[in-house]
Parts: C-alpha cells; structure tokens; sequence
C-alpha cells in the first residue's frame, strides 16, 4: 500500500512559493519543500488529487489557487518509518490570499524565492530541486 502525497508548485513574478518544514514534521522537518499533503480517503471521487493540492496550499499557507491544475511528475519514496509514498507535483495557478504560516505544525516558514535561490539554499534537498526544475519547464512550455 501506497501514501498518497501532492504538492503545489506556485510561481508569482518569477518566484516559487516554498516553505521550511516544521521539525515536527515525521519526515524532512527543516527542509524547504513545496507546500502539500496526503489524500484522504473520500470512496468514490471525481479529481481527488486537484481538490487535495488546493485544500492543503490554503490550510498549510493560506493561499487559494484556480481550478486548473497541471500535472508535472510523479516519484516514490521511502520514509524513515518504512512508509511508501507516492508523490505528485502539480504546477498551480495563484489566484488570491497572503501566503502565511498558517498551520505551524507543518509549516516553519513560508518563502518567495526564484529558482536560482532555491537551486542554492543549504536546506533545499534533491527532491525540491528537482520538483522546482520540471515545474519551471511546464510552465515555460504553457506560457
């Protein structure tokens, strides 16, 4: 049995919006991430993953984005208690709300960054890079 993770890749005026992981967090606390969560259970649901991603964006940090999402990548992972995840990013339009701390147990901080300060920042891990690099070229390629 999987996990089921999505993350939102927002970009505004050429910035990516991340976040610091809480240290409360069961898996890479501290590190910068893009903001997500796990799926919940619903039964039988028509665009389970799209609703997940905009649900966690505005409880974790407190941003509302539009309907239409764009799949990037997907990738698997281990946790340190041996849980296998499967991780979606999806590239997310902005549409209105401060980005914020809202949810500190999950959040540490919240952050406008370009991507070559992501691609540099000492706590941003492979895999944020990597969400960040395909997401840029997504949206390059819609623009």
């Amino acid at each position: 049995m999987f996990i089921v993770n999505v993350e939102g890749a927002v970009c505004r005026d050429d910035k990516w919006l991340v976040i610091t992981r809480s240290m409360k967090e069961e898996h890479a606390g501290g590190t910068l991430s893009l903001a997500g969560g796990k799926v919940d259970v619903e039964g039988n649901s028509l665009e389970i993953l799209e609703r997940t991603v905009k649900r966690e964006l505005y409880e974790e940090i407190g941003i509302e984005i539009k309907d239409a999402v764009t799949f990037v990548y997907s990738s698997s992972f281990v946790t340190d208690d041996g849980a296998n995840v499967i991780n979606m990013v999806f590239l997310c339009e902005y549409d209105r709300g401060a980005a914020h701390r809202k949810s500190p147990d999950e959040v540490e901080a919240v952050h406008w960054m370009t991507c070559e300060e992501i691609m540099n920042h000492p706590k941003a891990p492979p895999w944020t890079k990597e969400s960040i690099k395909r997401a840029a070229l997504v949206r390059r390629s819609l623009a």
